[in-house]
């Protein structure tokens, strides 16, 4: 069987909202420390506490790659990601209004879209946020993890239940 490739695997619990995987991203592709030029973004919700890493999810059959008009996004194979290649971007944007998790964006400052290339199989995102809510891993551990994550509810909430009924 093939590997996969690696992906970023996001658990948005264990966020804390300290934007530090932004300012890394932004120093490693740009060599400024401006979240508005980061590859991954916090999503906030304040006041429910809620913090949520978004970043490009490398898709199979990418939205961001089918629309292109001059072919401008491809798939590197080799490390599983979805790349631009700026000399051919004419900036049209297309894929920006396509991508269903906001994870191409646009620099008027540069005049070109930018999103995760993964930092080359070394994701600074990974290697900066000590709550682990971001991880490089093999792309059929996410879903692993994810029903890991699951069954350990459940059998907290069956726990917890029991319990309850004990007591009456």
């Amino acid at each position: 069987m093939e590997p996969m490739g690696k992906v970023l695997a996001i658990t948005p619990e264990k966020c804390t909202g300290c934007r530090l995987c932004e300012l890394v991203c932004s120093v490693f592709h740009d060599g400024v420390s401006n979240a508005d030029r980061s590859r991954i973004k916090i999503m906030k919700w304040e006041s429910e506490g809620l913090y949520i890493p978004m970043s490009c999810q490398q898709c199979q059959d990418a939205p961001c790659m089918m629309v292109c008009p001059v072919k401008a996004i491809s798939r590197d194979e080799k490390l599983s990601r979805v790349m631009v290649n700026h000399d051919i971007c004419i900036g049209c944007r297309s894929c920006v209004a396509v991508c269903p998790f906001g994870a191409m964006n646009f620099s008027a400052i540069d005049r070109k879209n930018f999103k995760c290339d993964l930092c080359d199989g070394d994701p600074q995102c990974v290697r900066f946020c000590d709550m682990k809510a971001v991880d490089y891993v093999e792309a059929n551990r996410v879903s692993i993890l994810k029903k890991k994550a699951a069954a350990e509810k459940i059998s907290v909430a069956r726990r917890e239940a029991a319990a309850l009924e004990r007591e009456m």
